[in-house]
């Protein structure tokens, strides 16, 4: 296996998600801008603006190829000289507040010194959380990840709880999924193509996932009180990904297009001073589960 047929599936990916999308939403279509990078490489940015359900997201595949920055070097812990990655990104930020963000990112590296690994994974972020959802969408991950190995869920789910955390807020971003990297033989004792075929279900566990949690809250009444608190929780999202996402300091080290770089960042959002919701309120219910190592599968 490849590069190019790594890059090829992930294409294929990326198209059908869009397609899944695009039905769930009933009007929203993507906008697709092809682009080349300097240093070699380039992408396609799907974006769609003003559906039904979804405000803002983007389903982006890129296969970006080039000199290794010094930079990226020390961020990754190698010295290669030369690398290649590929990947599909995906941040959909919903109209309802009842709709959750969900995120997922599934990628390949490699480098001329014969590395190798993918990573990637998915998370959840309800501006409410319901219990239900959250343990359907943990239960989804979890049957994906047991078709490969039954250690993966218990492994990644923490990877994620850590990684999707805000150290200066002391909250992680949502319920979050699950999240891996540096998986390769030597990691996992997996073959290059068991990882792959890993990776792959992931990426399509995304679609019907998400569009059956768009189909239960899109029809959901919500008053202002519930656009200020989603406007509130973006905002905490725009922090995570400004400040701590390894993803976009990447794109951002390796100077990747803008536009593409920066689509995981709401329409809107809102900072207020000194935000305490009531207590006993759904907003003060949402707030106590964002913390590591809540068991979503069997939270009653």
């Amino acid at each position: 296996m490849d590069k190019k047929e790594i890059s090829s599936a992930f294409i294929q990916l990326q198209n059908e998600i869009i397609a899944a999308l695009e039905n769930a939403d009933g009007k929203g279509k993507f906008r697709k801008d092809t682009w080349t990078r300097t240093e070699g490489g380039g992408g396609i940015t799907a974006i769609i603006q003003d559906g039904n359900i979804l405000e803002k997201g983007g389903v982006n595949f890129s296969e970006v190829e080039g000199p290794m920055h010094e930079k990226v070097g020390k961020m990754l812990g190698i010295s290669a000289t030369e690398f290649y990655a590929t990947g599909v990104s995906i941040v959909i930020h919903p109209k309802n507040p009842f709709v959750p963000i969900i995120h997922m990112n599934i990628r390949y590296f490699e480098v001329n010194t014969g590395e190798y690994w993918f990573g990637g994974g998915i998370d959840l972020t309800p501006h409410y959380i319901v219990k239900e959802q959250a343990q359907y969408f943990h239960r989804q991950l979890k049957d994906t990840c047991d078709k490969t190995d039954t250690a993966f869920y218990s492994k990644f789910k923490i990877w994620a709880d850590d990684y999707f955390f805000i150290p200066h807020r002391n909250e992680t971003r949502g319920i979050g999924g699950i999240f891996f990297d540096r998986l390769n033989h030597e990691s996992t004792s997996f073959s290059k193509e068991k990882l792959f075929d890993f990776v792959i279900n992931v990426g399509k566990t995304f679609a019907p996932v998400y569009t059956h949690l768009m189909k239960l809250n899109a029809e959901k009444p919500f008053n202002e009180d519930n656009k200020r608190w989603q406007l509130l929780r973006r905002g905490r999202y725009v922090e995570f990904n400004l400040v701590y996402d390894k993803g976009t300091r990447f794109g951002l080290e390796t100077g990747g297009r803008i536009e593409s770089i920066l689509m995981s960042l709401p329409a809107q959002a809102s900072w207020e001073y000194d935000v305490t919701p009531q207590k006993n309120s759904p907003e003060s219910l949402t707030s106590e589960l964002l913390v590591k190592g809540v068991n979503w599968l069997e939270l009653s």
